[in-house]
């Protein structure tokens, strides 16, 4: 068993001991992911977008059909990138 691909067997036990190493090394990995970017992008969705902008839904509505500000759907919510909006408004 080498520890870049591990194998494990069904006669074989995890110890507690490994999920502790297990846990280590994830952390390890997610805080060196993490560094690398360190500003996610923040999303807001319609009604947090609709506050910022002082806008109504229809406007809101308006900037999504023409193209004007790009959006995401997932199911049924539409969110959108922050810095799209600083975009929008830069412009």
């Amino acid at each position: 068993m080498t520890p870049e691909n591990p194998t494990l067997f069904s006669h074989q036990l995890i110890t507690k001991g490994d999920l502790v190493e297990f846990k280590n090394t994830l952390i390890s990995e997610l805080k060196e992911i993490i560094s690398h970017n360190p500003e996610p992008t923040k999303w807001l969705k319609s009604g947090e977008v609709r506050n910022l902008l002082k806008i109504s839904p229809g406007t809101l509505q308006n900037l999504r059909v023409n193209g004007t500000l790009n959006y995401t759907k997932v199911g049924s919510i539409m969110y959108y990138k922050y810095d799209d909006l600083k975009k929008m408004l830069d412009k």
